[in-house]
């Protein structure tokens, strides 16, 4: 998407509608990727998708899994999704702020191109 400098600011109605939009893409790949930790310690550890669900989201959430992997498997797994995770965070919080720092960004900029 082109962005004119010429063009002013987006109006509060269409800058929430762009926001929501990040929002969904941003819960989308935190919903794949929880997805991805269920599946992974559910079919490698043999936890219940209860137990599977409590690893993930607690890894996702940066305090580390509750349930020990026992299996090599698992904790090849448990390592690398800790990892993913902690890039997840950050490439989450870039979709998230990006919006807002462009739309900062444009206000404060566009009376520099007014004539």
């Amino acid at each position: 998407m082109a962005f004119r400098k010429s063009k002013p600011p987006l109006p509060p109605m269409a800058f929430a509608r762009r926001l929501s939009a990040f929002f969904a893409v941003a819960l989308g790949l935190l919903a794949a990727s929880l997805g991805l930790g269920i599946v992974g310690y559910h079919e490698l550890e043999g936890l219940s998708y209860l137990d599977s669900f409590l690893n993930a989201s607690m890894l996702l959430g940066g305090m580390g899994p509750v349930d020990l992997p026992k299996t090599d498997g698992g904790k090849l797994f448990a390592g690398l999704y800790a990892l993913y995770s902690g890039l997840l965070f950050l490439v989450l919080t870039a979709i998230l702020l990006a919006p807002v720092f462009h739309h900062v960004l444009r206000r404060f900029h566009f009376e520099d191109f007014d004539d």
